[in-house]
């Protein structure tokens, strides 16, 4: 039976014609062999699987043929073509520097570089990988690199160009190798296909082309592994079926049952992909990729953008047709929001769904409605009309929302108690009106509903993805002026320690600093706060309503008060040492100094 070589080997190209996707890159070095004017050093540089060290070896063969053509190409006839050809050349080296990193390594390449050529007019040194060298490799190879002699090509491939040293790449003619595109790809696994006698579905291979991510190599890969499991007929759905690929009809469902708001079919398609085995996250940043494909043919110039087949391309330019602008830039945020939050939630599949939830609501027609629910849109809605009205009244259109499961007063009068209109006979806040009793204590307490004049208590501005910037003029500093309950120094102190605790990252250092502190009740309900520096002062000053606002909430005070001052100099307590501190404990506690004596205790 033949020898059996994978595609990626027997269709390696041999010259710069073959080489795909490079065209600008292979046309400048034919022209540099053509015309003899070629430089010491060449760095090239890009993704994996995409010719850099194939155009090493096509460029060092070049360069050493005997009888270029006129285009710059080897002949593959003179006796250099034909020693690298198999494998003979004693012309040209190859270094895997991942495995050959050290300076001896180095210094050794460096002594081959003193013997001339005996074929040929150049030694090429082909430098895999060049990257992984050590720092004191890359500084033995410095100094050759700058003056190599006359007969000496080095050329350097990489992944990762930022590793290398700045005094190396300054150094070299630097080319940078372009990612492989899907219409590319797919023209070369056609021709592959045919030459290997490989039936195939166009849709297949466009499936092959995206898993290969932009890499020519890869891309051979799959196709050797899809022509496998096919066994010699490439279809799409045993191609999707090989390579765990969640078929692209899926994510077109998904949308198109999103804008016609039917979350009951996208829960039970999700159900289905989920029990085929794909993951949350599989589908998530696939319909998010979609989403994004879908945004980009909704306008002819940033078509190019897709990085698909033609027929894809039209089944997106039909989709982004019905879908709106909105949809698309709130479905994108969305997705982006839970593939940030998938790997820390504890229930990653109920993220999943919330998100679909929520993206199938996004174009939902009405949704102030019977029997629409409270979602984003329609908390947003009864937040704003909150805010035009008094506390009080606001506080009773809010009872009303929860006696009548979600609907809004005005739009179902008979379930909502009458509400004075804005220009009617002003009472003082608090006080009911002469058509509405006032409602019982236990259903003032409506903090969801408090936005005070500052806004957002530091709990609110830790979830800033919530709908929490709502307007709030005219609603007063407190929320509930009836709620004035008295609290002790201890309930306090909890709270104070709790607000610390629920501050934003970004005011961590705050709030480390803020637990240092003992707030004391002056006179109920009034509070004092007693900094010991100017800076800690000035940086409280800034945040004092939103403390404010925090422990009223809290203490269920909304007549609290904070007073924030400097320490007097009597004040300020002096830092004591650990040695300091134990001697104190020693004086104020006889068992504690009976203790330390028995098991002969030193302060560290």
């Amino acid at each position: 039976m033949k020898e059996y070589i994978v595609s990626a080997r027997k269709y390696r190209p041999g010259s710069f014609d073959a080489v795909v996707g490079q065209t600008a890159l292979t046309t400048t070095l034919k022209n540099a062999v053509r015309s003899g004017k070629l430089a010491h050093a060449y760095l090239f540089c890009g993704p994996r699987g995409v010719g850099k060290t194939t155009c090493a070896r096509i460029f060092a063969k070049a360069i050493n043929c005997q009888n270029p053509t006129a285009e710059g190409e080897a002949c593959n006839e003179c006796e250099s073509c034909k020693a690298f050809n198999e494998g003979r050349s004693y012309n040209i080296f190859e270094l895997d520097a991942a495995s050959n990193n050290s300076v001896e390594n180095i210094k050794a390449l460096m002594e081959q570089t003193r013997i001339p050529p005996q074929v040929g007019k150049y030694k090429v040194f082909i430098i895999d990988e060049v990257h992984m060298l050590s720092t004191a490799a890359f500084n033995a190879f410095l100094k050759t690199l700058e003056e190599p002699p006359a007969h000496v090509v080095f050329i350097l491939a990489t992944t990762e160009k930022h590793k290398i040293l700045p005094t190396i790449i300054s150094r070299c003619q630097i080319y940078d190798f372009e990612r492989m595109t899907v219409p590319g790809i797919i023209k070369q696994l056609k021709m592959v296909a045919e030459g290997e006698g490989i039936t195939y579905e166009e849709e297949a291979l466009d499936v092959i082309a995206e898993k290969a991510d932009g890499g020519m190599r890869d891309a051979l890969s799959i196709f050797d592994q899809a022509a496998s499991f096919c066994q010699g007929d490439i279809t799409y759905q045993k191609v999707i079926e090989d390579l765990n690929v969640l078929d692209a009809d899926n994510y077109f469902s998904i949308i198109d049952l999103c804008l016609e708001n039917k979350t009951a079919e996208v829960m039970a398609l999700l159900n289905g992909i989920i029990n085929k085995g794909f993951d949350g996250s599989h589908l998530i940043s696939g319909l998010a990729m979609h989403v994004r494909n879908v945004l980009m043919a909704k306008d002819e110039q940033t078509l190019p953008l897709l990085q698909t087949s033609a027929r894809q391309r039209d089944k997106y330019k039909e989709q982004a047709k019905k879908c709106p602008a909105k949809f698309v830039y709130n479905a994108l945020k969305i997705m982006n929001d839970c593939d940030i939050n998938y790997r820390q939630s504890g229930n990653k599949r109920l993220l999943v769904e919330l998100t679909l939830i929520e993206i199938s609501q996004l174009t939902q027609p009405d949704d102030d409605a019977a029997g629409s629910g409270r979602g984003p849109k329609r908390l947003k809605t009864l937040f704003k009309r909150l805010a035009d009205k008094r506390p009080t009244e606001a506080r009773q259109v809010a009872e009303a929302e929860v006696r009548n499961g979600g609907n809004a007063a005005g739009h179902n009068e008979s379930a909502a108690p009458a509400v004075a209109p804005r220009n009617a006979e002003q009472r003082p806040a608090g006080q009911p009106s002469a058509t509405q009793p006032a409602a019982p204590a236990s259903q003032r307490s409506l903090k969801g509903l408090k936005l005070g004049r500052f806004g957002k208590t530091f709990d609110a501005l830790r979830h800033r993805g919530e709908d929490t910037d709502v307007a709030d003029e005219g609603l007063n500093d407190g929320g509930d002026t009836e709620e004035q309950s008295a609290f002790t120094g201890e309930q306090l102190m909890t709270q104070w320690m709790a607000m610390c605790n629920r501050m934003p990252q970004e005011m961590t250092g705050i709030a480390a600093r803020l637990k240092n502190i003992t707030p004391v009740i002056t006179d109920m309900p009034n509070i004092e706060v007693v900094v010991d520096n100017q800076i800690l002062l000035d940086d409280v000053q800034k945040i004092k309503p939103r403390i404010r606002k925090t422990l009223a909430l809290a203490l269920k005070n909304n007549a609290l008060t904070l007073t924030v001052r400097l320490a007097k100099p009597e004040e300020v307590k002096r830092v004591l040492t650990n040695h300091e501190r134990f001697e104190e404990l020693k004086q104020n506690n006889k068992a504690f100094e009976k203790l330390a004596d028995v098991l002969g205790l030193e302060p560290n």
